[in-house]
């Protein structure tokens, strides 16, 4: 399969939620310059991404939503779904269970892990917590393949260890620091802080204008 930018892969997920947000009486075909107007980039990047995914639009009529959405789907989703697991039950990963729970996503978390013993065995939002000391057995037997880490810091790459010996190929990490895996794992870091400080920065500046 064609390796297609982290960026376009990025763009693409959100042109499928604009596309898929459509009421049922908008046209059944849309033109560039709207879809980039919605997401907010250029009809030239648009053309660009679609192109990489394979797809072409007629100058007359622009791109047929419905066919548009199944060849992103094709690109973006495993045909039978994926399994993640959680590892970290604590604020954090408690949220993102209640988030994911019934979202109707082709990502179905299977299993979560945690090392406090009163959280192991009970079910949050639907999912299983089990003893994080059993991850790499269970959540291959489970035939995860993404992990999501929502742990402290210090417990972070001990947590990304044990996914990758489990055959995790991507992780997503919440925990404040960089992960060191092998070459074939994707990593996507989400720094919740970093992105707050990075806000109340420019924030700031923007206050100082006003003055």
């Amino acid at each position: 399969m064609k390796r297609i930018p982290s960026k376009t892969v990025e763009r693409l997920i959100v042109y499928r939620r604009l596309l898929a947000s459509r009421g049922d009486e908008q046209s059944r075909h849309i033109y560039s310059h709207e879809l980039a107007g919605l997401a907010r980039v250029s009809a030239v990047q648009v053309r660009r991404d679609l192109m990489e995914a394979g797809f072409s639009g007629s100058p007359s009529r622009g791109y047929e939503v419905e066919e548009l959405l199944d060849s992103i789907d094709r690109i973006l989703d495993a045909p039978d779904g994926m399994k993640a697991v959680l590892v970290g039950v604590g604020n954090i990963g408690r949220a993102l269970l209640s988030f994911l729970a019934g979202r109707g996503l082709k990502i179905e978390v299977v299993a979560a892990f945690d090392s406090d013993a009163a959280k192991i065995d009970r079910v949050i939002s639907g999912c299983r917590v089990y003893d994080a000391q059993t991850l790499p057995e269970r959540a291959r037997a489970m035939g995860a393949q993404i992990g999501v880490i929502a742990v402290p810091g210090p417990q972070a790459q001990a947590a990304a260890d044990a996914l990758v010996e489990a055959g995790a190929t991507g992780i997503l990490n919440f925990a404040p620091v960089p992960l060191v895996v092998r070459t074939g794992v994707h990593v996507e870091q989400v720094d919740i802080m970093r992105a707050l400080e990075k806000v109340a920065h420019f924030a700031k500046q923007e206050k100082a204008r006003e003055v």
